[in-house]
C-alpha cells in the first residue's frame, strides 16, 4: 500500500461498499482493505459477510454513529502513528447519510491524507433511472423525522433542481403524501427500491399517483426517493402598444 506523504503517517481510506450485489466491490477497494491495517465497520456483523466473501482478514473495529465521538481521536492517533486504516460502512460509501464525516474532518484538519475511493452508492443510480433531470441535483438523505422537517418542505418546494432523498419503508407513504402537499400533487416522481439487488424496482409517477400505489402495495427494503425540481416560473412580459398609449402588463 502507497505511503503517506507525512513521514511516519498512515493514510485514512475511505471505502464503498456495495448497496446490495456484492459484484458491485472494486478491484481497488478489494486490495486496499487486504492490504490496511485496521478496517472501521459501522456493523462489524453485517461487514464480516462481506469481508469473508472476498477472503479480507484484517482487525476490524466497530465505528458508527453512536461511538464516533469517542475513538475519532483514537484513531486518528493511530493513523498518526502510522496505521493505514480503511473505513466502510454496512452499504455504499461512508459520510453518505452514514458515519464517515467527523473521521474525515477530523483527518483533514491534521493534515492526513484521506482518500475516498469512487464505488456504490444508492442515489446515483436512483436518479439516474428515474428520467427525471439529473444535469443538475440536490441530495438530500434523510428528510427531519420531527423539528424542522415542516419549515424545510416549505424551503424545498421552490428548489428548481431534481432532489434525492432517503427514506424508510415504513415512512414512504407518509412522506409521499406530504411532499404532494408541499409541492403539488401533480409533481414527478420515481421511487427506487433494493437497488442491485435481484428484487429491484423502479415506480415512477406524479407524487399523489406513487403516494396511491405504495398505499396498495407495502414498500420494503431500501428506498430512494427522487422527486422532480420546481417548475420555472416564467417572467412577467411587457407589451409597448403605440406612442401615447399605456404600457400593460402581460403575464
Amino acid at each position: 500500500m502507497e505511503k503517506s506523504q507525512t513521514a511516519g503517517c498512515g493514510k485514512l481510506y475511505i471505502v464503498p461498499t456495495p448497496v446490495g450485489n456484492l459484484e458491485d466491490m472494486t478491484l481497488r477497494a478489494i486490495r486496499v482493505l487486504k492490504e490496511a491495517d485496521l478496517i472501521l465497520a459501522e456493523d462489524t456483523r453485517t461487514s464480516s459477510v462481506l469481508l469473508k466473501h472476498y477472503d479480507i482478514h484484517r482487525p476490524l473495529q466497530s465505528h458508527h454513529k453512536f461511538n464516533e465521538h469517542q475513538t475519532v481521536q483514537l484513531v486518528k492517533e493511530r493513523i498518526l502513528g502510522g496505521l493505514n486504516v480503511a473505513l466502510i460502512s454496512d452499504a455504499g460509501t461512508p459520510g453518505i447519510s452514514d458515519p464517515g464525516f467527523l473521521l474525515a474532518r477530523t483527518c483533514a484538519e491534521e493534515g492526513i491524507e484521506v482518500q475516498t475511493l469512487p464505488g456504490a452508492t444508492a442515489c446515483i443510480p436512483a436518479i439516474v433511472s428515474s428520467g427525471l433531470p439529473c444535469d443538475r441535483f440536490a441530495f438530500e438523505g434523510f428528510l427531519p423525522q420531527k423539528k424542522g422537517r415542516q419549515s424545510l418542505l416549505q424551503t424545498l418546494a421552490a428548489e428548481p433542481r431534481t432532489m434525492v432523498f432517503y427514506e424508510s419503508p415504513y415512512r414512504l407513504v407518509k412522506t409521499l403524501e406530504q411532499l404532494a402537499q408541499y409541492f403539488g400533487a401533480d409533481r414527478p416522481c420515481s421511487v427506487a427500491r433494493e437497488i442491485s439487488k435481484m428484487h429491484e424496482q423502479h415506480h415512477r409517477g406524479t407524487l399523489q399517483e406513487v403516494a396511491a400505489w405504495f398505499r396498495e402495495h407495502e414498500p420494503k427494503g431500501e428506498i430512494v426517493l427522487v422527486v422532480a425540481g420546481a417548475p420555472a416560473v416564467k417572467p412577467e412580459k411587457k407589451k409597448r402598444y403605440g406612442r401615447g398609449e399605456e404600457e400593460i402588463e402581460e403575464s
